[in-house]
């Protein structure tokens, strides 16, 4: 990631002398009208002002405190500054807002220089699911600080992904990823829509990512603030729930919040119609409630059980099997371009045994003439004459193939129909896989809902990809057909 500068300049003396009006706390900060009062004004924090007053040990009124009381499952205000500050937020919370304050009020009083070693640097970091939504925090934090003469005057540097300070902190974004966070003392870092933090080499990225932030912030005592909307009932947002939520412990709060909690100046009607449009849904955004509709495909060791270890392909053989090919075509920008081979092993009779056989993934960006030729050229290897895919892109991935003296077959199956065809063979132990982690985490990391209908739904969680998860599906799923019919594929 580059972090060529855009701006060097020297401290005004001035910014020595005006350094301790930092010293406020975070609600004077937030109130003062030389300061971010203006950026804050209105009943729509008053909440927030109340939240922050516990988290931080602030004197607070009865009004406040029951305030509090009624987002922290009833416990009493903590009476020490915890390490954690959890946050489950509903929509239109302000919660990006609320983030970034922290993160300014943390780098501009911060005072701890002596713990660090000769050259060590503080730091006051966001992670967020991408360097795109993390970017999203940087802005408000640069459009606080930028917009208090005091406070700009304490930048010596910004850079792509931040900005240094003249009193040892860098404050910086980053995609969130356990290996980039190493090595460094922290101040503070905010976990910006944890619940969607995804990988597609580790089934548990967020609780890796937490792990490995505790050494750093071990030297500064260093806090760490979640703060997401919820998800699933599963991962760190909602381990932390289920252990914080409403007790009284000093060293972790968690807030829960639906919408008007905290921001009482949204339209009532306007959450009125979501929990009608999809109640599940709206309880999820609106409410600030995990969701007890999703639920994992299929658990990880039933998935890990069919891998061969070691078998990273399986070299043609088109003497003893008839091989079938499924692709996932991309336009090249965002999405992976994805093929799967795969061939039957058994009788009818005592059902097939789906063995994948390949898989190939064309990570973007990627011109899609090229990517075609390359998957084109393994198919071919493989003595197939056409693939299967979706309708993506349809004339143009018809085309491309045809270019290559391959048929394109479409799929009569959705992506969701393919993954609850697979579940019952990978019950049965009927499926072999090739040895390859993302694909194991990219299954591991589908989730199943009911739709209205009563029919199961599979996608992929928001933020994840499952790209190379359904070709290699469908190519399991064409090859175990007892033939290449109507029922799972037509030309």
């Amino acid at each position: 990631m580059a972090t060529a500068s855009r701006k060097s300049k020297s401290k005004p003396p001035a910014a020595v002398e005006s350094a301790p009006k930092m010293k406020l706390s975070i609600i004077d900060a937030m109130t003062d009208e030389a300061l971010f009062a203006s950026w804050y004004r209105g009943p729509s924090w008053d909440g927030w002002k109340a939240v922050l007053a516990a988290a931080f040990c602030l004197p607070m009124t009865e009004a406040e405190t029951e305030i509090f009381r009624d987002v922290a499952g009833g416990r009493e205000p903590p009476k020490k500054v915890p390490q954690e500050i959890w946050v489950a937020g509903a929509r239109r919370l302000g919660k990006g807002a609320i983030a970034s304050l922290i993160a300014v009020h943390t780098s501009m009083t911060f005072d701890k220089q002596h713990l660090l070693r000769p050259g060590e640097r503080a730091l006051v970091l966001c992670l967020a699911t991408d360097i795109s939504q993390a970017k999203i925090i940087l802005n408000y934090v640069r459009a606080l600080v930028m917009g208090v003469p005091m406070l700009a005057s304490m930048v010596t540097r910004e850079t792509q992904i931040g900005f240094e300070l003249d009193n040892g902190v860098d404050v910086e974004v980053s995609a969130a990823n356990f290996r980039g966070v190493r090595g460094r003392a922290i101040a503070l870092v905010i976990l910006d829509e944890v619940a969607f933090f995804t990988s597609d080499n580790s089934a548990n990225p967020d609780t890796e990512l937490y792990r490995a932030l505790l050494p750093g912030c071990a030297t500064l005592d260093g806090k760490i603030v979640g703060i997401s909307s919820p998800y699933r009932q599963t991962g760190l947002l909602y381990t932390k729930f289920k252990d914080h939520y409403g007790k009284d412990s000093e060293d972790i709060l968690f807030i829960q919040a639906a919408t008007r909690k905290l921001n009482p100046t949204i339209n009532q009607s306007v959450i009125d119609k979501a929990y009608l449009d999809d109640p599940v849904a709206a309880a999820s955004e609106w409410g600030a409630e995990f969701r007890n509709d999703l639920a994992g495909w299929l658990n990880r060791e039933t998935i890990e059980a069919a891998v061969d270890t070691g078998v990273v392909v399986r070299p043609p053989n088109t003497a003893l099997y008839n091989y079938c090919a499924f692709a996932d075509s991309s336009g090249g920008v965002r999405d992976s371009y994805t093929l799967g081979i795969a061939h039957a092993e058994g009788k009818i009779a005592e059902g097939h045994i789906a063995v994948l056989d390949c898989l190939v993934e064309v990570r973007a960006p990627f011109d899609p003439s090229v990517a075609t030729a390359q998957i084109a050229a393994v198919i071919k290897s493989y003595g197939c004459t056409s693939v299967s895919g979706d309708k993506y892109a349809v004339g143009f991935v018809t085309e491309s193939f045809a270019q290559h003296g391959l048929k394109y077959l479409h799929s009569d199956l959705t992506r969701s129909e393919i993954y609850m065809e697979s579940l019952p063979k990978f019950n049965a132990g009927r499926i072999r896989l090739v040895d390859s982690s993302r694909l194991v985490t990219q299954l591991a990391g589908l989730v199943r809902k009911a739709a209205p209908s009563g029919r199961s739904i599979v996608d992929h969680s928001p933020g994840a990809s499952d790209d190379v998860a359904n070709a290699a599906c469908g190519a399991l799923c064409l090859a175990t057909a007892r033939n290449y019919g109507p029922r799972l594929f037509f030309a």
